[in-house]
């Protein structure tokens, strides 16, 4: 849950071996099994191509058929029905960008092609997807598409220097949204902190002491497992792994976390962010007999709030959150229980992270913060991205933190909050995207 915004489009096929080279520098052919081969690809996309012919044997172990129905799946769900192939650009005699149509969008994807005699597909890489129609000409159309979306939405891009933060272009700037997984910048910020204050180094290690914990890379590691701060931070950031988040969030202090939120610019979400929740007692706030344990929660002050974590969620076991909790799409509260901010909380946040990688924890700041730059291609324009986002049914967040070719620094946030139904993906991340690539500078 609460995963990255663009994962459920951008990463669907990346265990995919052999992926292929980048493009050289002349013009080439590809091979015709190519674009047969893209072909295929659509046949399975629909549910009708033999899986067996058509893929290497290396590529099945990577991406086992149900995981590829699953993948296709969810991109029918987002785009409708796929209607085939509509451009095959070679970058080799073997590979090539292809665009795979759809109802209500297009699958951009790399695709390579055994030379092998029976020329079974090794390698195919999903770079996201765009939706149909024309794009928005200038970053003030892109604003205005944001606020348009069902529900409520806000948008900043605000240039960075010695000062404050100086806003671009806005949408409902000092609105709170719930945010999902963006809290984690303010995790990400205490942790830079207590290097920079001497109290801890990146290579300081958590010992499991066998608590409970959310979903992750860590959730079944047996206790006394030893896991250094700067591995948690690069899960919690890049792939935005709730078992590492909350082992961080409890050693580094729920209090002390608490306390960056004004440090850091989170001023007009703030006071609905104290506590300050971990994942898994979210989860539990959420689902644990149908909402009721989060009911209790809203009912109580601040103070018997933070009892009541320490009480009867920390004692609540992990069984009794519902295994279908956020399956069925529905939005469960999220004007009540989540994180919160503004689109100008998160680029204060941005800004107050890129003050600091010129310091003792910068180098390892700066590579934690762009391992997953949120969007394909987002690089493209840019000398630097940095990226956070978050979702959960009827909540999309994206926050990024840039650089251009120029040197100039840059930050862009955007959410939507929809009560009443999920959020359309697809849609916002195209957004997105397109104000990224307008945003760059010439």
């Amino acid at each position: 849950m609460l995963v990255a915004a663009s994962a459920l489009m951008a990463a669907g096929l990346q265990a995919a071996t052999v992926p292929p080279p980048a493009p050289p520098a002349a013009t080439v052919a590809a091979n015709p099994e190519v674009e047969r081969r893209a072909r295929d690809v659509v046949t399975v996309l629909s549910g009708t191509g033999d899986y067996d012919a058509i893929f290497s044997s290396a590529f099945r172990a990577a991406v086992p058929r149900a995981k590829f129905d699953a993948i296709a799946a969810q991109l029918t769900q987002a785009l409708g029905r796929p209607t085939g192939i509509e451009a095959v650009q070679p970058n080799g005699p073997w590979s090539a960008r292809i665009r795979i149509g759809y109802e209500r969008g297009i699958l951009n994807a790399d695709i390579a092609v055994d030379a092998a005699a029976a020329h079974r597909i090794g390698g195919l890489l999903t770079r996201g997807v765009e939706p149909r129609g024309p794009a928005a000409a200038t970053i003030d159309a892109v604003v205005e598409r944001v606020a348009a979306l069902p529900g409520k939405s806000g948008f900043v891009l605000a240039r960075l220097g010695t000062g404050a933060p100086t806003i671009d272009k806005s949408h409902n700037p000092t609105t709170p949204l719930a945010i999902g997984s963006a809290f984690k910048l303010v995790i990400l910020a205490e942790l830079v902190r207590s290097i920079e204050a001497g109290e801890r180094k990146w290579s300081d290690v958590v010992t499991l002491d066998g608590s409970a914990l959310p979903g992750g890379g860590y959730a079944q590691e047996p206790k006394g497992t030893r896991i250094a701060f700067r591995a948690l931070a690069e899960r919690m950031i890049s792939v935005s792994d709730n078992s590492a988040t909350d082992i961080l969030l409890f050693h580094l202090g729920r209090r002390k976390v608490e306390a960056m939120l004004p440090v850091v610019g989170f001023t007009d979400g703030a006071p609905r962010n104290v506590p300050f929740l971990g994942a898994l007692e979210l989860f539990k706030l959420k689902g644990v007999d149908g909402g009721a344990l989060g009911a209790r929660y809203l009912a109580l002050s601040p103070t018997e709030r933070r009892a009541f974590l320490d009480g009867p969620v920390h004692d609540t076991p992990i069984a009794a959150i519902p295994k279908a909790l956020f399956q069925d799409g529905k939005p469960l509260r999220i004007a009540e229980l989540e994180w919160f901010a503004s689109p100008n909380d998160l680029v204060r946040a941005l800004d107050w992270l890129r003050r600091h990688m010129d310091g003792p924890a910068g180098a390892d700041l700066h590579a934690v913060l762009s391992k997953n730059p949120g969007l394909p291609d987002a690089a493209k324009g840019w000398r630097y991205v940095g990226y956070k986002g978050g979702s959960e049914p009827g909540v999309l967040t994206m926050a990024l933190l840039l650089q251009g070719k120029d040197g100039s620094w840059y930050a862009m946030a955007g959410g939507v909050n929809d009560p009443a139904k999920e959020v359309d993906t697809l849609q916002f991340t195209g957004l997105m995207g397109r104000a990224l690539e307008l945003a760059a500078p010439r």
